[in-house]
C-alpha cells in the first residue's frame, strides 16, 4: 500500500482514482435518467467538490447548468460545527431543479443549512449528490439522493478533500493512519 505524509499526519491509499471514476459514471447515469427532458442546475460546494463536480459533469448528458457556492466548516481534521457561506449563489432558482454536488456528507449540518437557504428561493426540487457519505456521523434529517460511496468514520484526503488545505490535488483517496 502506498502511504503519504501531509504536514504532521500520515495517510494510506484507500480508493484509487479508477474506482472513483467508475462509480461517478454510474451515479451520472442515474442522474441522466432522472433528469431526462429537464435542465437541472448543479450547485457544486467548494472547495472540496471541485474534482468530483468536474468529473461528474463530464458524464452528464442532459441539458444542464452548473454554478458554485463556497461554504466552510472545517479546521484541520475537525468540523467547527458552524457553517459559513463564503461565496453565495447568484442564479434565479425559482422553479429550477437543483442538484447540490458535495464532496462528503457527514453530520448533515451543511446540507440542512444549504437546503433551507435554497428552499427560500422556491426551486422546483432539491436533490443531494455526494461523492462520500458517512451514515454513522449523520446528525440531521437529510436524504442523500445520489451517493458514490458510503464510507466509515475515517478522515480522508485526496480527490478534492483536504487536510488543512493540503492533499486536494491527489488523484486517489487516502485514509488517515491512526
Amino acid at each position: 500500500m502506498k502511504d503519504i505524509k501531509l504536514k504532521d499526519k500520515s495517510f494510506r491509499l484507500s480508493l484509487p482514482e479508477a474506482d472513483i471514476l467508475a462509480r461517478i459514471k454510474e451515479v451520472a447515469g442515474q442522474i441522466n435518467k432522472d433528469y431526462e427532458g429537464k435542465t437541472p442546475l448543479f450547485l457544486a460546494v467548494l472547495n472540496g467538490s471541485f474534482m468530483f463536480a468536474s468529473d461528474l459533469m463530464k458524464e452528464i448528458s442532459v441539458d444542464c447548468e452548473i454554478s458554485f457556492v463556497k461554504l466552510a466548516s472545517y479546521q484541520g481534521t475537525m468540523s467547527t460545527g458552524k457553517v459559513h457561506e463564503v461565496i453565495g449563489i447568484n442564479e434565479d432558482l425559482h422553479g429550477r431543479d437543483i442538484v447540490i454536488v458535495e464532496d462528503i456528507v457527514e453530520s448533515g449540518k451543511t446540507m440542512v443549512q444549504m437546503m433551507d437557504s435554497l428552499a427560500n428561493r422556491h426551486p422546483a426540487s432539491i436533490k443531494i449528490c455526494t461523492l462520500f457519505f458517512k451514515p454513522s456521523k449523520l446528525q440531521e434529517d437529510v436524504t442523500v439522493d445520489y451517493c458514490a460511496f458510503e464510507i466509515p468514520d475515517d478522515f480522508i484526503v485526496g480527490y478534492g478533500l483536504d487536510y488543512d488545505q493540503r492533499g486536494r490535488n491527489l488523484r486517489d483517496i487516502y485514509t488517515i493512519i491512526p
